[in-house]
């Protein structure tokens, strides 16, 4: 729907506009100015002649000739009516509104704003607002606010839900050296949201379009479109960073099941995030900084070389980097001799490399050429160099300069002294850098860049899934946590392995089941939620007279209505867990099971369906990881199946929306297999 009327018009007509440069209205005029917008430019003012120099009109039909956009910043009861006014009589389908009061002041204005869409799709339009800042292109810069950056077509598309937040990423960005290539803000998205920005980005995409996408976003409308379009961004050479806003612990939902209760929106749109390939970032300077790593050349490694001059920001860096997965590897040998002959007495060549307040301009290009030349082992540097007051640091800078020219591996420059040696850090920029004032920030978002895998393709594993089964099975369900028999039918139709087991609800049946299955066997009870909360399991049953006695004991327990007995099973307790998020669908979660599902909090999460490669992520990104492999003399568990299974659920999950919560806890596994052991399942039609 974003057409070249909004992004490149021919004329633009600002209502509202003024004299008032403290206005809206005023402000934009200056800034369409100051920007030297080339089309013809003109004022809707009853109140004026002329404003600013530009020709200002009365009323609509005083315009001469067609109008391609309109800005409006009047009061919103007024803007529906100009709207269809200038759409039907000046040809007008580009609308940004500025104005405020419409569905962010209730009911009210959300009658208002349903009006004002109206009134733009009536004249087959596009709308950018309501409740806005506006937006900039390389055509014009159709904002109220400031700073208004110079555009660069290298720099960062960035889309907003915010304009203040935006206003506040840019006055934190331009000081650093971030450039931009165009700003949108879409306010109350009435029309167009973020997710049709992206969707433009993808369709539009060529060898001029920016290769860095920037999005802070508080309300995802639709995360399918979403993840379709940043996915084929990004493999077609684009790098996204993102900030989800508005999702704490306090939107959780109350729940029933372990599921429940760890799972939230905030799992879904990290599990969405991860399988688009965005970079999820939690604040400004975060996103700033991944977006400027976005910048400079691509790690190919993990490993990295710290040079500085001062060692506590080394250490600091070290420690962000290391917690992160990234790795400072100590020089040793001919490279630690080497290095340490280039400096001066006291300085240090383990890495960091610290060449010492006292190290010069020449001993740092020295370093920086060895690391790049000579060291395979070493994929990227981070310098750090900043000024002690004494002497100016241009020499210094412009080393660091010439090196990240001319070296093959990727340079990060951390300048701290931005108020001291202002004026270098200045010199820097100007040669079109970016600089990274923050070392821990730096290194932390060189660890998120470096965890967040590439996007999966969006295909569902139906080999051995019957499809139809689930679904006859799920139609013939009623709403509500399902029996036992349920439960194994929906697995087994999955291609699930279970545990033998059965039901009993009388003592005959009871132990003719355990003579069939053989001792040892468990029993636990059917009917409450959480069974260990109320005594409900009991293990390792050798004999008749302790099958009798645990029976007799858990039918008196409240609402239990029968006895599930299984096989006993070896091996480690395994956890995997599923929550319907509505709009994102099933977020499928995997851990240790048994008692460690909440009391470690160590789970890992991912959005149905899942291909092999996100289940092994799933797997591997577990604390408790060392576990499922085998440590300290236990054996571990066979990961290939257990990722088999969790691919498995996604893909039933896929056919069976009806299903808003299950628990498969525990599963047992070691080497040679795995069953699910217990599992609910609560279906909601």
């Amino acid at each position: 729907m974003i057409h070249n009327s909004l992004l490149s018009p021919k004329s633009i007509v600002v209502v509202g506009g003024s004299e008032n440069t403290a206005k809206p209205g005023g402000k934009i005029v200056k800034n369409l100015l100051d920007g030297d917008y080339q089309g013809q430019l003109m004022v809707l003012n009853p109140g004026r002649n002329e404003v600013q120099g530009l020709p200002s009109y009365a009323n609509v039909c005083d315009i001469p000739g067609e109008v391609d956009l309109a800005i409006l910043a009047i009061a919103a009861p007024l803007c529906p009516g100009v709207v269809k006014e200038l759409g039907q009589t000046k040809g007008t389908t580009a609308f940004i509104v500025i104005s405020a009061g419409f569905s962010e002041e209730g009911e009210a204005g959300a009658l208002l704003e349903k009006q004002l869409v109206s009134a733009v799709e009536g004249v087959n339009g596009v709308l950018i607002g309501p409740n806005c800042i506006g937006m900039i292109t390389p055509a014009y810069n159709g904002v109220f606010t400031a700073p208004v950056p110079k555009l660069n077509p290298s720099g960062c598309d960035f889309v907003s839900g915010s304009g203040a937040t935006a206003v506040f990423i840019l006055e934190s960005a331009l000081p650093k050296g971030l450039s931009f290539s165009s700003l949108i803000t879409v306010g109350n998205s009435a029309q167009i949201g973020i997710e049709d920005v992206l969707e433009h980005w993808d369709k539009t995409f060529d060898e001029t379009s920016s290769r860095i996408k920037l999005i802070y976003v508080e309300n995802i409308k639709d995360p399918d479109k979403l993840l379709k379009h940043a996915s084929s961004l990004i493999r077609k050479g684009c790098k996204i960073a993102a900030i989800k806003s508005g999702v704490t612990e306090a939107g959780k939902r109350a729940t029933s099941s372990h599921t429940g209760a760890m799972a939230s929106a905030d799992s879904a749109v990290e599990a969405l995030f991860r399988k688009a390939g965005i970079v999820r970032c939690f604040g400004r300077e975060e996103l700033i900084t991944v977006a400027s790593v976005f910048m400079y050349k691509a790690l190919t490694g993990k490993n990295l070389a710290i040079i500085t001059q001062a060692g506590g920001p080394g250490v600091m860096l070290t420690d962000a980097l290391s917690d992160g997965g990234l790795h400072i590897p100590a020089i040793e040998g001919e490279a630690h001799d080497a290095i340490l002959a280039m400096l001066n007495p006291g300085s240090s060549a383990s890495n960091p490399i610290d060449i010492l307040a006292t190290g010069t301009a020449e001993q740092l290009r020295q370093v920086m050429a060895y690391c790049d030349q000579k060291m395979d082992d070493i994929h990227g540097m981070i310098v750090i160099f900043g000024s002690t007051g004494l002497t100016k640091v241009y020499d210094a800078f412009e080393v660091i300069h010439e090196q990240m020219l001319q070296c093959q591996k990727p340079v990060f420059p951390i300048l701290p002294s931005t108020s001291s040696a202002h004026q270098e850090v200045a010199f820097f920029l100007a040669k079109g850098h970016i600089n990274f004032p923050d070392e821990v920030v730096l290194g932390r978002a060189l660890t998120k860049v470096n965890i967040t895998p590439p996007p999966e393709e969006d295909t569902v594993f139906l080999h051995g899934v019957d499809t139809d089964r689930v679904r006859q099975i799920i139609d013939g369900c009623q709403s509500g946590f399902q029996e036992p028999e349920v439960v194994n039918e929906l697995l087994l139709a999955a291609g699930i392995p279970i545990v033998e087991e059965g039901v009993a609800s009388n003592r005959k049946t009871l132990l003719r089941l355990a003579h069939s299955l053989g001792y040892p066997v468990a029993m636990k009870v059917i009917g409450p939620v959480h069974k260990s909360d109320v005594g409900g399991v009991t293990l390792n049953i050798k004999s008749d007279a302790h099958l009798m006695a645990e029976y007799r004991r858990m039918r008196k327990i409240k609402e239990v209505s029968a006895v599930l007995l299984q096989k006993m099973q070896k091996g480690t307790e395994l956890f995997i867990g599923a929550k319907y998020e509505p709009k994102f669908g099933h977020v499928i979660l995997c851990g240790l099971g048994g008692i460690f599902v909440e009391s470690l909090g160590d789970h890992a999460h991912g959005l149905a369906p899942l291909t092999f490669n996100e289940a092994h992520s799933m797997i591997r990104s577990l604390r408790s990881y060392p576990v499922i492999q085998g440590t300290r003399g236990q054996e571990g568990v066979d990961e290939d199946l257990f990722a088999e299974i969790i691919v498995r659920l996604s893909s039933l999950l896929r056919y069976a929306t009806e299903i808003k919560e299950l628990d498969l806890n525990p599963l047992i596994g070691n080497k040679k297999g795995i069953c699910v052991v217990d599992g609910r399942i609560l279906i909601q039609k």
